[in-house]
């Protein structure tokens, strides 16, 4: 499976956002997520880190 856990960075500390998230699209200041499941969000977020071998995705807050 090619799905990753999405992690948001806040004051230093990663917080598990999503698990399964298998879409990412970044929509100017924001960015969606989405999960096979069928979940959804949107969250402000950068792009920090995006290990697709060790199925991480890392934002961090502007």
């Amino acid at each position: 499976m090619c799905e990753s856990k999405a992690y948001l960075v806040k004051d230093g500390v990663e917080e598990l956002i999503m698990e399964s998230v298998d879409f990412l699209k970044p929509q100017g200041e924001e960015i969606l997520l989405r999960s096979i499941f069928g979940e959804q969000t949107t969250i402000k977020a950068r792009l920090l880190e995006m290990d697709l071998t060790g199925h991480r995705i890392v934002l961090e807050t502007p």
